[in-house]
């Protein structure tokens, strides 16, 4: 199933984010008991299950290492990116380094994204919605037709 939702947070000073009980059942599956951070594009956290982060690991597999900004992205991707298992309150310990990639102040938004979920800096969020939503329309043609143009004919 895919991430959906808008969720409100705080990050209290151990870096501790509460995951909502439906998006947590959604990363903790069968023996898959790990959630992981890493960083998003964007300067926010993307946050993947277990399954989704190998998935995503094997697209990465497909890029030429031979050019220096793959290897300078990977290199960055894996050494911020950490598993990390929720607490008996659905919490996750974010990273500090991670914390301050992004910037997160104490209110953050936890937001669903098809096969990943990310946390923003609340500010930053609403910036972004604030830019982009009148260009829904527009954003949703380019993206559907990006995806028509590298699909194998």
């Amino acid at each position: 199933m895919a991430f959906t939702g808008t969720f409100d947070r705080t990050i209290d000073d151990k870096h501790r984010i509460a995951i909502p009980k439906a998006m947590r059942d959604e990363f903790i599956t069968g023996d898959n008991k790990r959630i992981y951070a890493a960083p998003g594009n964007d300067k926010c956290i993307a946050v993947y299950s277990e399954k989704s982060f190998e998935e995503y690991a094997e697209k990465l597999k497909q890029l030429s290492s031979a050019r220096s900004e793959v290897r300078n992205f990977l290199r960055i991707f894996y050494s911020q990116a950490e598993g990390v298992e929720p607490d008996k309150q659905g919490r996750i310990r974010l990273p500090g380094r991670l914390v301050s990639f992004a910037r997160l102040e104490s209110q953050v938004v936890l937001v669903g994204v098809r096969d990943h979920a990310e946390i923003w800096e609340k500010s930053r969020w609403e910036e972004l919605l604030t830019t982009h939503a009148e260009d829904f329309d527009a954003l949703a043609l380019a993206a559907m037709e990006s995806e028509a143009s590298s699909s194998p004919k």
